[in-house]
């Protein structure tokens, strides 16, 4: 991950006439890749448990992953070894389901009266094509069988220029619908993408609401989209490469983050939930109006 990230924790949360938590929906940006062996719910597991444990088994909580196509839970650069499998899903779900749950429990702010609505259209965007000299190369190596870890390497890419060129063949354009969801006084911009960490930053910034947040791998999936940058000269990583997840137009991260923007700008936000007000000062607390007693 050589881009920004995003550390807010987006929280919406839903309850009873009583006060009771009925269910939450929670967004943040992170790869789900803490990766316990066999199949899992990775880290929104431990975020569940988390909430659940707070407010009951029967707290109906909805995970939502912000632009994350660029970040992950690994810190590289950390000199203590980091944790893996069911620990690692605990220390990333934990700490968000924690802060999900300081969030819900530490205000009274709360309405009856709140705006749903919704915009969504569906983008055509093309796909990026190899030359017809690297897929001729790419056809020729795939027919052989690797037998060294360079070699598989080389294979792998090449299988990958294949895959693709199978796709363009059966869909050159792919559709990647772009929808907003207005609630109150927050707005959740959705992509179906791997979309990275930058283009959710940008759309928080140019949105008017005073609650944003990027839903990314919504309404099917398109992989991987970098931005510009990534796919320019100074870019890189694999998630740039040429390959079966990741293929769409060096623009196409672009015209995703300007679709979501002007949605979400023409909503209008919601009033914020304020809290009821104060009862009038009338007299200060008499039991504790008194001087210090020495004896």
């Amino acid at each position: 991950m050589a881009g920004p990230i995003d550390p807010e924790v987006g929280v919406i949360g839903a309850s009873d006439e009583t006060g009771k938590l009925l269910g939450c929906v929670v967004n943040f940006a992170c790869h789900a890749t803490t990766s316990p062996p066999g199949f899992s719910a990775n880290y929104p597991w431990a975020l569940e448990k988390v909430i659940d444990g707070a407010f009951g088994e029967e707290t109906v909580v909805v995970f939502l992953n912000c632009a994350s196509g660029d970040v992950t839970q690994v810190d590289n650069s950390s000199a203590v070894k980091k944790n893996t499998g069911e620990k690692s899903a605990m220390e990333v779900g934990g700490r968000v389901g924690a802060e999900a749950v300081k969030l819900l429990v530490q205000t009274n702010q709360s309405t009856n009266d709140v705006t749903v609505a919704f915009k969504n259209e569906s983008l055509k965007i093309p796909r990026r094509a190899p030359s017809k000299e690297r897929l001729a190369k790419c056809l020729d190596l795939v027919k052989e069988k690797p037998t060294k870890a360079a070699a598989l390497s080389d294979w792998i890419w090449a299988k990958e220029i294949v895959m693709l060129d199978a796709l363009i063949t059966k869909e050159p354009v792919r559709s990647v619908e772009v929808q907003t969801v207005q609630i109150g006084p927050a707005v959740f911009v959705t992509n179906p993408a791997e979309y990275f960490c930058e283009f959710g930053l940008q759309i928080k910034a140019k949105s008017k609401f005073p609650f944003t947040w990027p839903v990314s791998l919504a309404n099917g999936c398109v992989v991987y989209v970098p931005t510009t940058e990534a796919l320019g000269e100074n870019g890189g990583g694999y998630e740039t490469w040429l390959t079966a997840y990741s293929n769409l137009i060096p623009e196409a991260g672009d015209q995703i983050r300007d679709k979501g923007i002007e949605f979400s700008n023409l909503m209008k936000p919601g009033p914020v939930p304020e809290g009821s007000p104060t009862p009038e000062f009338k007299t200060g607390w008499q039991y504790g109006d008194v001087p210090p007693e020495l004896e």
